[in-house]
């Protein structure tokens, strides 16, 4: 079962999310406030963090450093009072892995919360799976045939992204915000680049292919059902 740590200094909100979350089958804890919050993950194992932005003694900003800070890894869902690009910014660039504003849909962060822990697991493993074909994230290689093909950096990261997320389209600038940096001046067509080096490198894969959608981005989908 895993544990989620809410930390939200509402505490008839921290009570709603928290019946929800436990009758969606979660183990759930509250704190109100980022210096309980920490008091927490020093006793308690903690599969995802559910953080407010905008409480007294420690924020949800200064929760999450402290938590980069100390090397834990663990996923956070941020909740911002108005949708703010700073505050969201200001949260990616800490570590968070998603935000919802406020007020809170509780059944679509059911949704999310899944998402997230589910893209948690896939890193933690760092290996993906098509079919007969194996990513290996800290080798950056693809083993197919048994054969190994050692990629460069960006495009197995590239390609890794898109084969974790099947049928998903991401577009040009997704990608280069995640692997080349949100201040990067390249241009989006490095991208293009990148994609088609893939597509030449797995022409003949029979597990999986990477589609243009026009106007759009790019998708990978499965050539057949596992």
């Amino acid at each position: 079962m895993f544990h989620i740590l809410i930390v939200e200094d509402d505490k008839e909100l921290r009570e709603l999310f928290s019946t929800v979350l436990f009758k969606s089958g979660y183990k759930i804890t509250g704190a109100k406030d980022g210096v309980e919050a920490l008091d927490v993950l020093d006793k308690e194992y903690i599969d995802l963090i559910i953080s407010d932005i905008m409480m007294p003694n420690m924020d949800g900003f200064e929760l999450i450093q402290a938590i980069r800070d100390a090397k834990f890894n663990l996923p956070v869902l941020m909740i911002t009072a108005k949708e703010s690009f700073q505050d969201k910014q200001h949260g990616f660039l800490l570590g968070i892995d998603d935000y919802m504003v406020k007020p809170v849909n509780v059944n679509e962060m059911v949704l999310r919360i899944g998402a997230i822990l589910r893209r948690a697991q896939i890193i933690n493993e760092r290996k993906q799976n098509v079919g007969e074909t194996l990513l290996e994230y800290d080798s950056l290689s693809v083993y197919q045939n048994g054969k190994a093909t050692l990629l460069p950096q960006k495009e197995f990261y590239i390609l890794y992204k898109l084969i974790s997320y099947p049928n998903r389209i991401f577009t040009r600038q997704e990608l280069m915000d995640e692997f080349w940096g949100l201040d990067s001046e390249t241009d989006t067509r490095t991208v293009d680049v990148h994609i088609n080096r893939l597509r030449d490198r797995f022409k003949n894969n029979v597990d999986f292919e990477i589609l243009t959608v026009r106007g759009l981005g790019y998708k990978v989908v499965k050539k057949h059902e596992e």
